[in-house]
């Protein structure tokens, strides 16, 4: 069974930086299919960033809110997912969340099928 654990959130003034950490049981080390979502109250989940890598190789995808300021990696070694955020705004305070997926070859049909817990991440002004 897929386990996922999400770690590193926080609060954080505007401009500053968040490592976000999800660990991930029960996944072969083969093919990663992973993702960060956030839900704010009062607002529909949305995807942030999301990493398939497979034989050394990864497609990743980035909401045009987290390009330039978030960066999604992973290390199979350690079994876990990260995502760097920099930069941060108040409009990015909200639980964020780590999924994993099915590829089915792009990101417009991946299916996502587990899912965390959540981080907090705070930002103030």
């Amino acid at each position: 069974d897929v386990q996922l654990v999400e770690s590193g959130g926080g609060s954080v003034q505007a401009g500053g930086s968040l490592s976000l950490s999800c660990e991930v049981s029960g996944l072969p080390f083969s093919t990663w299919c992973m993702g960060w979502f956030r839900q704010s109250p009062g607002k529909e989940r949305e995807g942030v960033a999301s990493i398939f890598a497979w034989n050394r190789r990864s497609d990743v995808w980035y909401a045009d809110s987290a390009k330039g300021r978030f960066s999604i990696s992973q290390d199979s070694a350690q079994r876990t997912v990260f995502l760097q955020m920099n930069n941060l705004k108040p409009e990015d305070t909200a639980m964020y969340i780590c999924a994993s997926c099915t590829y089915n070859g792009h990101w417009t049909i991946a299916e996502w099928y587990r899912w965390g817990q959540g981080t907090q991440v705070t930002v103030s002004s």
